[in-house]
């Protein structure tokens, strides 16, 4: 919702004022230094309630995330509206609650006026996702609506850009790797010289040439899916919602879409997309591809034929069958309840608890997942089901809500989101535990 609202009250001025009132479903998220990042990351320039005991939420009976409360210049409430609206409907209901206003002459004039305390320069801005491919790392470097090409040097402690894919700054244009723009870039996927890219903000998927330096449109038309489809349509003629994570198998892209609470997949060769699997309804039922039910899909890894995903709002550690010999392709859960059953709990199946996972990578015969919210690396045995931390290292400040994760050798690379780096962690032989942690300096382009 908030592109919407940052175009409301860039057109309506002083007649509009919005004030976000957040009610964390999870405990981290209702941290107030937790906030005033989250507020950074998405660019958030209006003032923030912290509801952390629902007290506003139960007052105005929401029932839903996001709910939009809409009250007279005088306080009092004109209605509500649940959901992702459609930008002209919201403008329109919006025109005329002011319209109603004026002629009752409860307008004043300007809306109260409120400064976001301006964010510190890094070189990185919130990374969420981190890409291994030889000596190449490749960064979505999402805060600065980019994405960056990296070479290790030569002792391989430090990253040296070769390459920034976009301009730097909110849009939605093709083009050099100069003049394109991107909205909160996150997951990667590479196929030789073409780079693909979940361009979360536009709701597209782009694709990089790196050796044109050119960016092009693969998939959306930029506009945020309301309703679906079950059947394949072209893929630059269709909605999508949030596309969040990407993972390429042959000529077939996988999209974790987080926005529908779906897997939808791209076929390249015939250039039509569809969703794979998950009704579109947010929850955490098995079932066969179709029928099953997901919630924010935000990482994907393949392993022989198993697409593993993380769910972040169920906390939970999933795969989707690629193939089978016999009976229809399904969902399986390996960790994760519910929607409401998280924590920060090792064990063996339905005793795990996590909070948000965003990230999964493979690893050897295990899988290595980020626990966001927990600030913690985990490793997942999906034949046994069981969890265990990766141990923390003493020398470096801990993770801050890490995204992104790579396997790069006998190295984990670690986006650690909100603290605006990359973390390199050893693994032990079979990925079960990492330690000797540091920060990779990050040199630009031509540094």
């Amino acid at each position: 919702m908030l592109p919407q609202l940052r175009r409301l009250e860039q057109e309506f001025g002083g007649a509009l004022a919005v004030v976000g009132v957040h009610a964390g479903k999870f405990p981290n998220e209702r941290l107030m230094p937790q906030i005033a990042l989250a507020a950074q990351r998405l660019g958030v320039s209006h003032p923030i309630v912290n509801d952390r005991q629902f007290r506003t939420w139960r007052r105005y009976g929401i029932q839903a995330w996001p709910t939009l409360v809409f009250l007279s210049p005088g306080g009092h409430y004109l209605g509500s509206a649940a959901g992702e609206a459609p930008y002209e409907a919201l403008r329109q209901a919006v025109a005329n609650l002011v319209a109603d206003a004026e002629r009752r002459g409860e307008l004043s004039g300007a809306a109260p006026s409120w400064a976001a305390p301006a964010p510190a320069e890094t070189p990185l801005r919130f990374p969420s996702t981190v890409l291994a491919d030889g000596g190449r790392v490749v960064i979505a470097d999402t805060g600065h609506h980019r994405i960056l090409v990296a070479r290790w040097d030569a002792d391989g402690q430090a990253l040296a850009t070769v390459a920034v894919i976009g301009r730097g700054e909110w849009g939605r244009e093709d083009g050099g790797f100069d003049a394109a723009a991107f909205a909160s870039p996150r997951g990667l996927a590479l196929d030789g010289h073409t780079l693909y890219i979940a361009d979360t903000g536009n709701h597209l998927l782009r694709a990089a040439d790196m050796e044109a330096r050119v960016v092009r449109t693969v998939a959306g038309t930029g506009a945020r899916l309301v309703g679906g489809t079950s059947r394949p349509v072209p893929a630059r003629s269709a909605d999508l919602a949030s596309p969040w994570a990407l993972a390429l198998v042959g000529r077939r892209l996988f999209v974790a879409m987080a926005g529908s609470h779906q897997l939808w997949v791209v076929d390249l060769a015939e250039e039509t997309v569809a969703p794979f699997a998950g009704t579109g309804a947010e929850s955490i039922d098995d079932g066969i591809l179709g029928g099953a039910t997901l919630a924010q899909p935000s990482g994907l890894a393949v392993a022989g034929d198993r697409l593993y995903f993380v769910d972040a709002e169920s906390s939970a550690v999933r795969w989707a069958d690629l193939d089978v010999a016999f009976g229809e392709r399904a969902v399986h859960t390996v960790v994760g309840t519910g929607l409401f059953d998280f924590g920060d709990r090792d064990g063996v199946g339905d005793d795990v608890r996590l909070q948000h996972p965003s990230a999964i990578v493979r690893c050897g015969e295990r899988l290595l997942i980020a626990d966001t919210y927990n600030h913690r690396v985990k490793a997942v045995d999906p034949l046994t089901r069981r969890v265990t931390t990766l141990a923390a290292a003493a020398e470096i400040e801990g993770l801050n809500e890490p995204e992104g994760l790579a396997v790069a050798g006998d190295r984990l690379l670690v986006a650690d989101t909100n603290r605006h780096r990359i973390v390199a962690m050893a693994l032990d032989a079979d990925g079960t535990d990492a330690s000797a942690a540091r920060e990779i300096p990050v040199a630009p382009h031509g540094g």
